[in-house]
């Protein structure tokens, strides 16, 4: 699929980076809405290999909604490269951000590997481009992402002379929340967080509801973290070094994710704070 030519100009592309998470999936039934113009000339999902099923089955939902076609891009399976690294069958490039216990987190490369990289290349494959030609210089692809208010210190321009960054969510003034307000007036359900089922930017309340409501994705985490936690192998490993998924550099089948007040720690001054000091 190439460009649509227009005289001497190549008609721009619509493309939405769809991670079918809350936000991504709010400014793709948007604009099916016809709520953001232009209609988009497709999606684009990078799959891991490593999301919790319940992300799967609600792209498989969504992609019914959706007058516009969703491709599936993918570099490989993250959850085999990092269980084949750590028998030492292959290398671990795209490393999670991993917690090590000598401090800090590993330098994250699996976003850029799993999913910038393959949507990148289907972009390029869409305006037709060949491996490694370069691209026009001039903009031929305007690419939709799905950050809201709230996010918005992760707004980035294109690296690409011939991409536009655009975040329709943002331009709204929309946050997060007016996603899921958006969604639930228009009879559609929650959607589930979009992410690997180890990923170590999980907070204890993800962690808490996945425990509780998806055990099957928390025991793939949990395989994960008992795996890692060696460190890589090689010679280059620091004696005593061990990776852990959570931030308490603990097991994470040991990792207690209740709340203070669950534990009985209550609040000190009651109610009155409401929360707001740490907002």
């Amino acid at each position: 699929m190439g460009g649509r030519v227009i005289g001497l100009v190549v008609a721009v592309k619509y493309i939405i980076s769809l991670g079918a998470g809350v936000q991504s999936s709010t400014m793709a039934l948007m604009a099916a809405h016809g709520e953001i113009t232009p209609m988009p000339d497709c999606a684009i999902f990078a799959d891991t290999g490593a999301e919790p099923k319940a992300v799967y089955d609600w792209l498989a939902w969504l992609e019914k909604q959706l007058p516009f076609p969703v491709y599936w891009v993918s570099a490989g399976n993250l959850r085999e490269e990092i269980l084949g690294a750590m028998s030492g069958s292959n290398r671990m490039d795209a490393r999670p951000p991993f917690f090590t216990l000598s401090g800090g987190m590993l330098n994250r490369q699996c976003t850029q590997d799993y999913k910038i990289n393959p949507i990148q290349r289907k972009v390029r494959e869409l305006i037709g481009l060949k491996p490694r030609q370069r691209g026009p210089k001039q903009i031929v692809v305007e690419q939709w992402i799905g950050i809201s208010m709230d996010e918005a210190h992760r707004m980035k321009p294109s690296r690409f002379t011939y991409v536009r960054h655009r975040w329709p969510l943002t331009d709204l003034g929309m946050t997060r929340q007016n996603c899921l307000q958006w969604m639930a007036q228009h009879g559609y359900g929650r959607p589930p967080k979009s992410a690997c089922t180890f990923c170590p930017y999980h907070d204890d309340a993800l962690w808490r509801d996945m425990k509780a409501s998806d055990p099957e994705a928390f025991a793939d985490a949990v395989r994960i973290d008992e795996a890692i936690r060696p460190g890589i192998p090689g010679p280059k490993r620091p004696k005593g070094e061990q990776w852990f998924v959570h931030s308490s550099r603990r097991p994470l089948a040991e990792v207690d994710f209740r709340t203070a007040e669950e534990r009985g720690q209550y609040r000190l001054f009651g109610n009155e704070c409401e929360g707001m000091c740490g907002t």
